[in-house]
């Protein structure tokens, strides 16, 4: 039994990952609706980093467990809020439920600070684990800027930005499940010795 082979729950936390940030971004930069988000961010984004995230603790990995639930958990949280927090009906009968630009420029700076502490840490494994981590926390100061202060055009950059971060993610991504077939994909050398 100890011979088993395990898969890698990175690549589900990867592809969850990337793939609900970049259509985060389409609905951002104004190309589609808001639904597309809240599906794939429950479910894919939010429920399957989740658990990618629990199994990584099986692993003894402390990096891709704190990533993986914490961003799991991001994006179950950011759903719900948009949920029950944008619904006029439910504002209305639950008005603590509503929220404010200001009050999502919060909850993102609570992000951006639990994202530089991982982006330190990323910048001991390899360049593109690192160029994942610095996007993200560029995108979140972005975001954070434009929901604190009203600057579209921080929020514009942001988008921007964080569409390198999903590509980023789901290069690694495809580097883990690449790398089974045999084809060996660069990562670049770790950004600190």
């Amino acid at each position: 039994m100890s011979d088993m082979k395990l898969g890698n729950p990175a690549v589900v936390g990867l592809a969850g990952f990337g793939m609900t940030t970049f259509v985060l971004q389409c609905h951002n930069l104004g190309w589609c609706g808001l639904a597309p988000v809240i599906w794939l961010g429950m479910v894919f984004g939010g429920t399957a980093q989740l658990i990618a995230g629990l199994l990584e603790f099986k692993t003894g990995n402390n990096f891709g467990f704190c990533a993986f639930t914490g961003y799991g958990a991001f994006w179950i949280s950011l759903c719900l809020m948009l949920i029950f927090g944008t619904n006029a009906g439910l504002k209305a009968a639950y008005p603590v439920l509503a929220f404010s630009d200001k009050d999502l420029g919060f909850f993102l700076v609570a992000w951006t600070i639990f994202t530089f502490l991982l982006f330190i840490a990323s910048m001991k494994h390899h360049g593109t684990l690192a160029l994942i981590f610095l996007t993200l926390l560029v995108g979140f100061i972005g975001l954070d800027i434009e929901k604190l202060t009203g600057n579209a055009a921080a929020g514009t950059f942001a988008a921007y930005d964080l569409l390198l971060c999903a590509f980023s993610a789901l290069y690694l991504m495809a580097v883990a499940v690449f790398a089974e077939a045999g084809i060996t994909l660069p990562v670049g050398a770790a950004w600190i010795k």
